[in-house]
């Protein structure tokens, strides 16, 4: 298969350092898939006990790996998965550069339902595709892809004998795909270790596959689980029903209230704090080139979802709160027929937070919204599994003038700032516990499948995410705007 071709502006203009970087990594591509390949294939899954030992290997590939590109490299226990910490000098004493905290996760989602996978998850293949050859397997681009474009960066740098052009220190986490239990703990007692100027991260998209992009703006994440009790065991619905509560039958009545008929969140309080975007953000999303029709298409969809009028899909996805039911059970649900009221019906929520929304408020709104519904003889308990507010990126900062050339000069046109639907509370970790602003420059897809089967990761953008980066660190070493005075 034809390996992926850079942008024409390639290496044109480059002066001869960054030129012999960029043909290393132009020459050196199969050898990096290799080691990509290699650290797809360990099972790193954090959410599984069962794969404790993989992450761990995970973490000691990615230990080895560092060390042998000449990074100072261990592992930090936590109560959980050990992270991996990695130091480079950089350039030493100067003016010049700033200090790098290169944040990715090693861990990677399940891979059920295995039976739709094209084939086996942890057996990565390269695909032909649409797009020239992709990597498939899981965590190709969520986020082991994107990591090794990012450490191939380094290594292809290195490799011209003079060091990094910046202090650089590598944190690779291993719970993220979990919630990140373990990392707040670190980032407290690991502060000045893990001390810099700003953060890079890469583990968000691209535009489109020739449109590069940075991200700006993340919701936030308040993700629970309700637990709604009745009776004290299941029940025949003959001899039982219409004289005791139903969980289920109360459960679906007070999630169905959830949102109103327009489509708005009904909870009180819920868009306390939801500002409107800016008039100069607005017209920078009305010129990006984005088909709903053809976003909806990929997915088998025709139309949107009934929600807040005069809203554009983008501005719902980035810019507006949610409220999602991502999974409801109880009673039977075997083969055949089982009459039975059920002791218990249970719903995990997921709620999508925009910059100022308080995560604490919405839980407390969210569970007196349900307790002023709760029918007579039934009881609820909450399981929570993380909360974190939405981030906005600041935008005015050198790096990212800086990032923004470096991408214009690989791929040819400039960068949009996008915002992001997901959610990555590591940013808002790092300001709080480090002082840290994140630069978000990933190479994602939106038709990557993250968190599906059949999970890919470009070559092409695989390819990019090397030649960027190295781009990227070359700018930064000529001062913190990237040599731009």
């Amino acid at each position: 298969m034809a390996e992926s071709k850079h942008a024409e502006s390639g290496t044109a203009g480059a002066d001869p350092a960054l030129a012999a970087i960029l043909g290393r990594i132009d020459a050196g591509l199969p050898a990096a898939r290799g080691r990509l390949f290699e650290f797809l294939r360990i099972p790193s899954i954090s959410a599984d006990p069962a794969y404790r030992a993989e992450c761990r290997r995970a973490a000691e590939f990615a230990r080895a790996l560092l060390e042998e590109m000449g990074f100072a490299a261990a592992l930090a226990e936590t109560a959980g998965q050990p992270a991996v910490i990695a130091h480079h000098p950089g350039p030493g004493p100067g003016p010049a550069a700033p200090r790098v905290l290169f944040y990715g996760h090693y861990d990677v989602q399940p891979a059920d339902p295995v039976a739709l996978w094209s084939g086996p998850p942890f057996e990565p293949r390269l695909v032909e595709g649409p797009r020239g050859p992709r990597i498939v397997a899981r965590g190709a681009v969520d986020d082991k892809g994107q990591v090794m474009g990012f450490l191939e960066a380094c290594r292809a740098t290195l490799a011209q004998g003079e060091g990094l052009p910046v202090a650089l220190t590598v944190l690779l986490e291993g719970e993220e795909e979990c919630g990140s239990p373990s990392l707040e703990a670190l980032l407290a007692e690991r502060r000045e270790e893990l001390a810099a100027d700003f953060a890079l991260i890469s583990d968000t998209n691209l535009w489109r596959a020739d449109i590069p992009a940075l991200t700006t703006r993340l919701r936030g994440l308040v993700y629970l689980q309700i637990d709604l009790d009745g009776p004290s065991r299941d029940l025949h619905s003959g001899l039982f029903g219409g004289a005791v509560v139903n969980p289920l039958q109360a459960l679906t009545r007070i999630l169905g209230a959830l949102h109103d008929a327009a489509g708005r969140v009904a909870i009180p309080g819920f868009y306390d704090g939801v500002r409107e975007i800016s008039a100069e953000e607005a017209a920078i999303w009305r010129g990006l080139p984005f088909s709903e029709s053809a976003f909806l298409a990929e997915i088998g969809l025709a139309a949107p979802a009934p929600g807040e009028a005069g809203r554009s899909t983008l501005e719902r996805l980035w810019a507006r709160p949610t409220a999602e039911i991502n999974g409801i059970w109880g009673g039977y649900t075997g083969a055949g027929a089982k009459t039975v009221i059920p002791a218990s019906a249970h719903a995990k929520l997921s709620f999508r937070l925009v910059p100022d929304q308080d995560p604490e408020a919405v839980i407390a709104g969210l569970e007196a919204f349900v307790a002023a519904r709760l029918p007579p003889g039934a009881r609820v308990h909450w399981q929570r599994f993380g909360a974190s507010p939405g981030i906005a990126v600041a935008t005015d900062r050198p790096w990212l003038a800086a990032t923004r050339r470096v991408l214009a000069e690989e791929f040819g046109r400039e960068a949009v700032l996008i915002g992001s639907g997901g959610s990555i509370p590591v940013v808002e970790a790092l300001r709080r516990h480090l002082g840290l602003e994140t630069l978000l420059m990933g190479f994602g897809l939106d038709d990557d499948r993250i968190h599906s089967p059949d999970e890919k990761f470009e070559q092409a953008c695989f390819h990019h995410a090397m030649r960027a980066h190295a781009r990227l660190l070359h700018a930064l070493g000529q001062g913190p705007a990237g040599g731009q005075r």
